[in-house]
Order: C-alpha cells, then sequence, then structure tokens
C-alpha cells in the first residue's frame, strides 16, 4: 500500500492507514506500507539541493522543515528523539562542501530525506498505537541499474530498477512480522549510493516492491478514489474508471492523469500484479483496478486527458524526402540536448515533434540552442504555448465513426498536430492552450452523446465525480412521474404495444413553472412537437398560444380549438408552397417570414398587412447538427447582409414589420443564450422603426442522462427580467416546444427476441424507427427501462432494437437492464416530444397508438 504526501501530513490520515492495514490483518494479508515524504517536503528539500551557493533559501527551507517535523511530532505525540538521526544528517548535508557543488549524488541524499522521515514518523506511531509494524530502508531491496544511453543525471536523479519476483526476500520478511513501512522515491546503486527514482517515484517504488514480492494487489492510496474519464476539476461529470488495462492505464497517466506516474505500471504488467487506487479519506469508494486486458473487450473511448505547456518544433526542407539517416541526424540533435521527444508526424518535406515539459528541462536558452544546431540542416519554428489534448482507449481506430461531432469541435480552432498511435490506444490533438480548458469538458459530453465512451457499461464505469465528491442535496431530481404510475402503464400494456402515453398533470406543470416569468409577454407551443388535442388543450388552458408551421397544423389547430383567438395562433412556415401562405393571411393568423422570396414574388398576399421576420444571428446551437437552425449551412432565416433588400421590398407593399423571431436550435441549457438572441434582435430592430416583438425562440434543454445539469429555472428567469428590463419598448415572446411535452410522453414496447453475437446482447421490441425516430435521426439518447423488472439490479448491457429492416433501427446502445426475458415490457422515456408526430408505416408496420391519462 502506497500512500501520498497528503495521505501522511495529518493524525487522521496516518489513523486512516492503520484501519486499512488493519483490514488487510484481518483477512489474513502481509502489509507492506510504503510512504512519500509529508506534503510539500520534496519541494522544500528540492530548493536545498538546487541551492547552488544561494544560503538564503537552504537557510530557510531547512528551518522550515524542522518546524514542519517538529509539529507533526507534537500531532502524533511523539518523542523529538524520534527524528534525531534523520535530521542530524540533514544538517550535515546542508553544511557540506558538497553542497557547493551540487554533486548529484549529494542532491539524492538530500531529497531522500523526506521520506526517511515520514516512514520513520509512520513507523513510530503506528507501533505506538498499538499496530506492531517493522520500518525497513528501501535502498537495502531496490538496486538501480544505469540505462543504456542514461547520462549523469538520469542515473542519480531518474533511476530505474530492474524487478523479478524475489522468493527470498518474500520469505525474509514473512519470518520479520505481518506490517512494514517503506519509503518511496530512492533506491541505491551498484556502488551502494542512494539515488532517487524521479517524478512519481512513491508510486514507482510501490509497484518494484509489489513485482518483488509477488504481491497479491498494490494500492495506491491518495486523495482521489482512482482514475476518471477527465480531469473532474475541470469535468464535475467525468466518471470514474472502475476497471482499465495496464496499457489503457499507462496511457492515460502518461498524457494527462496525475494521479498515477505511468512508469509505475510496466513493473506490474510484467508480474502480472493487479493496482488498485484508492481514496485515503473515503476507503469505502470503490477505486480504479488496472490489471490485465479483458478477452473481447468492446471498443470504448475510457478517457479525454490535456497537458498543457507544449511545445511544439516545426522542421523543415525539401533535402529531408527520401534521405537516408535525415531523422537520424535530426534526432541526435535533440538527444545531444537533453530532450525527449513525445510525438511525431511527418510529411515529405516536414517533421512535426512535441517536447512535454514534464519529461524536459525546457528553458529559453535551451530551446535557442536546439533551434541553432537544427538550423544548420532545415528551417525551424517552435510553436508555443500548446495543449496536446488525447483521447484514450482501446480500439480507437474502430470508433472513428463515432467522432464526427467531437472533429466538429476543432473544425474553427488551430489544430497544429493531429497524431494516432501505432498501438491503437489514442488519438491527440495539439491546439493553442489557451482553448483546452474551455474544449475538454464540451468533448467529454460528445464523446458521451455519441456513445463512443459507454458510461453505460458497468464494467469500466462507475458514478461521476460530481456523484462521489460534490454536495448532492441541491441536485437531487424529483423521480419521474412513470415511477409512480408503473402498475397502471404495465395494465395499458397488457392491452396492447407499442404504445405512446401522456400524463396531462405533467403537461400542465411544465407550463405552470415557465408561465410563472412574468417578464414573458407571449408564449407559443411550437404543436409539431406533439399535436394531440389533449396536449394542446392543456396549454391553452394555461395561457400559451400555438405555433403551426404548415397549413394541415393550423387546419387542426382550428379544429381541435376553435374558440382560441387569431392572434393566439402563430404561421412560422419554412419554404412553404405560396397557397399555405395565402390561407394563412385570410385566416387572419399572425404570419412570420424569414425569406425574400414571399415578398419578392407574392408581395400581394401579405400587403398591407403586418408581419414578423425570423432572422438568422449566423450561428446554430444544440446537441445534433440536425437541431441547429441557424448558420449558413441551415434553411432557416432571412441572412442579416439581405436586411436593407427585405425593408425596401416590406415597404415596397406596405407591409409592417412588427417583430423579429430568431430561434437558434434545440437542447440548449445555458440560460445565457436568450440573452444574446435578445440584445441582438433588440439592435437590429431600431432601424425598422415598427418592431414592437422580439421572439427569441426556444430551444429550452431537457436533460436525457441522470448526470447532465438540467436549465437552471431561477437563472433563466433573473435572465428575461434582465433584458425585458434593458428592452422595455419590446414585447417579449418564447416558443418553448419540446421542453413542454417531452418528459411527459413515455412509449410502451413488449421484448419479442433476444439475441447475442459476440460480447454484444440484443434485445429485440416491438417499437422500431417507424415509432420513434429520434435516435436514428438525431442520435438522441432516450432513458430506457425494463418497467416489468424495474425492482431488479441493472447489470447487463444491452443493444435495444426495434423490428424496422434497417441498421440504423437502434433505440438504445449500450444499455444497462436487468437481465431480460421475453414478454417483457421496457418503457422509453422523454418521447413525449417529436414521438408519434414524426411516425411512419415504413415496412408496412403501423407505428405506436396513443393515449393519454
Amino acid at each position: 500500500m502506497k500512500f501520498g504526501g497528503t495521505s501522511v501530513s495529518k493524525r487522521e490520515r496516518w489513523d486512516n492507514i492503520r484501519g486499512i492495514a488493519a483490514q488487510h490483518l484481518a483477512r489474513g494479508k502481509r502489509v507492506l506500507i510504503v510512504v512519500s515524504a509529508l506534503s510539500g517536503m520534496t519541494d522544500k528539500l528540492k530548493s536545498i539541493a538546487e541551492s547552488r551557493g544561494n544560503s538564503a533559501a537552504p537557510a530557510l527551507a531547512h528551518s522550515e522543515i524542522l518546524a514542519r517535523h517538529a509539529a507533526m511530532l507534537a500531532e502524533l505525540d511523539l518523542a523529538p528523539e524520534v527524528l534525531h538521526d534523520w535530521l542530524d544528517q540533514l544538517d550535515g548535508l546542508v553544511n557540506a562542501p558538497d553542497r557547493e557543488s551540487v554533486a548529484l549524488s549529494w542532491q539524492a541524499q538530500v531529497l531522500s530525506l523526506g521520506e526517511l522521515l515520514s516512514s520513520t514518523l509512520g513507523a513510530a506511531y503506528l507501533n505506538a498505537s498499538g499496530l506492531a509494524t517493522n520500518w525497513l530502508d528501501a535502498r537495502a531491496h531496490l538496486r538501480a541499474e544505469a540505462l543504456p544511453n542514461q547520462n549523469a543525471w538520469g542515473r542519480y536523479l531518474s533511476a530505474s530498477v530492474p524487478t523479478s519476483p524475489d522468493a527470498v526476500f518474500t520469505s525474509a520478511l514473512a519470518k520479520q512480522g505481518e506490517v512494514f513501512i517503506t519509503q518511496g522515491f530512492m533506491a541505491r546503486n551498484a556502488d551502494g549510493e542512494t539515488v532517487i527514482l524521479g517524478r512519481g517515484g512513491s508510486d514507482t517504488s510501490a509497484a518494484y516492491f509489489g513485482a518483488l514480492l509477488k504481491a497479491e494487489k498494490v494500492e495506491i492510496w491518495t486523495d482521489v478514489c482512482g482514475m476518471f474519464s477527465a480531469n473532474p476539476r475541470q469535468v464535475a461529470a467525468a466518471r470514474l474508471l472502475g476497471r482499465l488495462d495496464y496499457e489503457e492505464a499507462q496511457e492515460i497517466a502518461t498524457t494527462g492523469a496525475k494521479v498515477l506516474h505511468p512508469r509505475c505500471l510496466n513493473p506490474l504488467r510484467e508480474a502480472q500484479v493487479p493496482l488498485l487506487i484508492k481514496d485515503t479519506n473515503r476507503p469505502e469508494l470503490a477505486g480504479t483496478e488496472i490489471s490485465i486486458a479483458p478477452a473481447h473487450a468492446a471498443p470504448s473511448i475510457k478517457a479525454i486527458s490535456s497537458r498543457s505547456g507544449i511545445t511544439l518544433v516545426s522542421m523543415e526542407s525539401i533535402g529531408m524526402w527520401q534521405q537516408v539517416g535525415f531523422l537520424s541526424d535530426l534526432f541526435a540533435i535533440f538527444k545531444h540536448h537533453g530532450l525527449s521527444i513525445d510525438l511525431i508526424s511527418t510529411a515529405e518535406t516536414n517533421v512535426t515533434v512535441s517536447l512535454d515539459p514534464s519529461e524536459n528541462l525546457l528553458s529559453s536558452d535551451v530551446l535557442s540552442a536546439l533551434c541553432a544546431d537544427l538550423a544548420q540542416v532545415c528551417r525551424v519554428k517552435v510553436i508555443t504555448p500548446c495543449a496536446a489534448i488525447t483521447l484514450v482507449g482501446r480500439g480507437i481506430r474502430s470508433l472513428m465513426h463515432k467522432l464526427s461531432g467531437v472533429l466538429a469541435e476543432f473544425g474553427s480552432l488551430r489544430v497544429h498536430q493531429l497524431t494516432q498511435s501505432s498501438n491503437n490506444l489514442n488519438l491527440t490533438f495539439v491546439v493553442d492552450e489557451d482553448v483546452a480548458v474551455g474544449l475538454v469538458p464540451r468533448l467529454h459530453a460528445l464523446l458521451i452523446k455519441a456513445e463512443a465512451m459507454r458510461i453505460s457499461d458497468p464494467a469500466v464505469f462507475g458514478p461521476s465525480w460530481r456523484e462521489l465528491y460534490a454536495d448532492n442535496a441541491a441536485q437531487t431530481r424529483a423521480l419521474p412521474w412513470w415511477m409512480a404510475k408503473r402498475e397502471a402503464l404495465l395494465a395499458l400494456a397488457a392491452g396492447d404495444t407499442p404504445r405512446y402515453v401522456y400524463d396531462r398533470d405533467n403537461v400542465r406543470l411544465q407550463a405552470q413553472s415557465l408561465r410563472a416569468f412574468g417578464a414573458v409577454d407571449e408564449w407559443f407551443y411550437a404543436i409539431k412537437a406533439n399535436p394531440h388535442p389533449a396536449v394542446l388543450a392543456e396549454l391553452v388552458q394555461q395561457g400559451f398560444g400555438l405555433e403551426c408551421v404548415s397549413l394541415p397544423e393550423l387546419t387542426a389547430v382550428r379544429a381541435a380549438q376553435p374558440d382560441l383567438p387569431l392572434q393566439k395562433i402563430l404561421f412560422t412556415p419554412n419554404f412553404a408552397p405560396r397557397e399555405e401562405y395565402a390561407a394563412a393571411r385570410a385566416m387572419g393568423v399572425r404570419i412570420t417570414l424569414d425569406n425574400l422570396h414571399p415578398l419578392a414574388f407574392w408581395g400581394d398576399i401579405f400587403a398591407g398587412g403586418e408581419i414578423i421576420l425570423r432572422v438568422d444571428l449566423g450561428v446554430g446551437r444544440g446537441h445534433h447538427d440536425k437541431v441547429k437552425t441557424g448558420g449558413a449551412q441551415s434553411k432557416f432565416g432571412l441572412s442579416l447582409d439581405e436586411l436593407p433588400e427585405f425593408r425596401r421590398l416590406a415597404a415596397q407593399h406596405g407591409v409592417r414589420v412588427v417583430g423579429l423571431h430568431a430561434h437558434l436550435g434545440s437542447g440548449i441549457l445555458d440560460h445565457g443564450h436568450w440573452r444574446e438572441v435578445y440584445a441582438q434582435l433588440a439592435s437590429l430592430a431600431e432601424p425598422f422603426g415598427t418592431v414592437e416583438l422580439l421572439n427569441i425562440g426556444g430551444g429550452l434543454g431537457v436533460p436525457a442522462r441522470a448526470d447532465e445539469t438540467p436549465l437552471d429555472l431561477a437563472a433563466f428567469g433573473a435572465t428575461l427580467a434582465e433584458i425585458k428590463a434593458a428592452y422595455p419598448q419590446y414585447r417579449l415572446w418564447l416558443e418553448p416546444g419540446r421542453y413542454l411535452v417531452a418528459d411527459a410522453g413515455v412509449l410502451l414496447a413488449r421484448v419479442t427476441q433476444l439475441k447475442r453475437k459476440g460480447d454484444f446482447h440484443y434485445v429485440g421490441i416491438d417499437a422500431g424507427m417507424n415509432s420513434l425516430l429520434r435516435p436514428a435521426l438525431y442520435e438522441a439518447y432516450h432513458e430506457i427501462v425494463n418497467l416489468t423488472r424495474l425492482d431488479k439490479p441493472a447489470d447487463t448491457l444491452y443493444q435495444v432494437v426495434g423490428p424496422i429492416c434497417e441498421s440504423g433501427d437502434v433505440l438504445g446502445n449500450n444499455r444497462c437492464l436487468p437481465q431480460t426475458f421475453e414478454g417483457d415490457v421496457l418503457l422509453i422515456a422523454q418521447t413525449g416530444a417529436y414521438g408519434a408526430v414524426m411516425g411512419s408505416r415504413y415496412n408496412l408496420r403501423e407505428p405506436a397508438a396513443e393515449i393519454v391519462l
């Protein structure tokens, strides 16, 4: 068991260590504890080791080290004599003649004292606490050997230890006791001198000991419970990685994760000793287990990581094309300057490499000297600061077809380098450093939505960081209505399936939650989401107007709600024929135009009337390209450069433009979005002189997954009040569609067949893409549960598919369900919007019928 600096720096954490060790003892196991120095001590020792004749800095660091360990002795109720020998040795080293020359052997001795002090403290405290503990000097057992081409600095301050199981060592320990404590970070060389294992040396020490002893397991105890699918300090939705193989863990550690040093994995892989990462303060959390790769594991992105401070060196020369030994000459120059190359990309006349600051001393002097030497054989360009963003997962090449959304995020960025690893484990993008922090959370969310990161797989992915560590009190969501009505739904499914079922009470609650915002002057419901008469009746009763996009929708609204005032009906078509505009004008409903064509060629229809103009603000928003309704690639809205011509045509036909409208997409959870839209519309309204209202569209997001953050209604309401106060001269309109009805609907379907192909388990149901098109059309995610076995553990991964003869007839990939059988009823949630209304008779199968509760 290895414990890091924060885990050994307080008394209560030593108590945790004692408790963890005692649990292993109770299982009949012997325990070897490997410890780091107290938190911050290695940095202070480093300031002494690198002082180079500066007397003030080492003196200050020396006094701080003494004070910190004196305080720790007092906190542990230990006598000062416990550390006398090591502190005397520190005094001697600080005053040694070698300090002036900063000899590497002297530096190694200084740096080793942190772990020697902490392990001695720990041994004394554990013994005093009743846990018999033997202190071991790691240097007696870990023997470093110089690597080929390793310089003197590496031999002393970044040493390597060859390991293979040592039965003699294991037998000797067994005779000495049950619990042992030793130091991380250090070993000895062939001359008996102290050497340091370099950055992450304590992790590496634990791995070396684990391999030597052929341990049952090596545990790395730190301040987090494992590796996550992203840096949780950047991405609160990052998932705990419950299980990784050695190679995946190595890639994640190498490409940015700080919880584990990559050097520690190779000894364990060779000895086939599993490694477990655990949280010292939360030992009840499961952690990350690293072991050999399971056979036939399904391809999946496991993590996205980023490294900052990357320097690119681009080398170009026409002379390199097919020249034997050219790369060897270039790399020899890097070797001469002591620089380790990370990423490499090549072209016929260019080679670009990256230098990682964690593995290199990248001072301006070093880079200048490097470039001077390289300039003798090629043109050199240094690009910095950069960041490397890496996707890690086994079988990454087979997932390329799922990464279109991820690749699109890089479309507007400067991608300096793109590399795909030869071991098929990572894909790395090197971009400007300032964009990386904001980019990683977006990419993590896109990987989940594309199901390239299979977070539904319980064998790999655990809870999110937010679930494990955040205060969840404020994040508790109400249970969905269908849980309380499970028996009624099962009774309905017994009659016939597939069936859509709508809960009218839920529609009412959603409508009332929005109507509470007094800043909005008019709400319209876009009936294309769900035109069921009962839904329309409920929303009209709640004060909503109805928005239609076709003449048949207008006709349906007039039939279902004959008493609805015409001013409460909004006609917003797109590329509709002339006849539909003429019919809408004859009805007397409000009309929205989004193109020059209707005024340019059919101006007589609108002459003397009032219209609302839909404009394209130049950008789209939403969870998928097919729900983004802004930008040049979208067919919606008038381009801003055509506004003067639209105003001219309106004046020519005596048409008053009384409103401006913009709707940029669907699935938006950032309340600030509507502030931006309103401000832009207000700036466009003034030249018209007739605008009375601004319609800022809808697109209010409905989180599909349990760990997605819902729209903050309080913040949304505050934003609406703010923008209304800023532009009180305009009436404020909104037209949410899906938000009002998505949660109100579920699709009930019956299991027809089950099939297994390799590692994939398929469950077939009697509802397909002819009933619910959104997954195939938008790659939309809908929660799927086995309603029949809702109380059983969801521990099997299924692909939920329908009966339509199309490969795209998939309702849900990688869904955790209880073991499922023919005849079970599955419930697909959030199907109240764009469900039945998009149904078809493809394959001549009837789409699901609709029922309203």
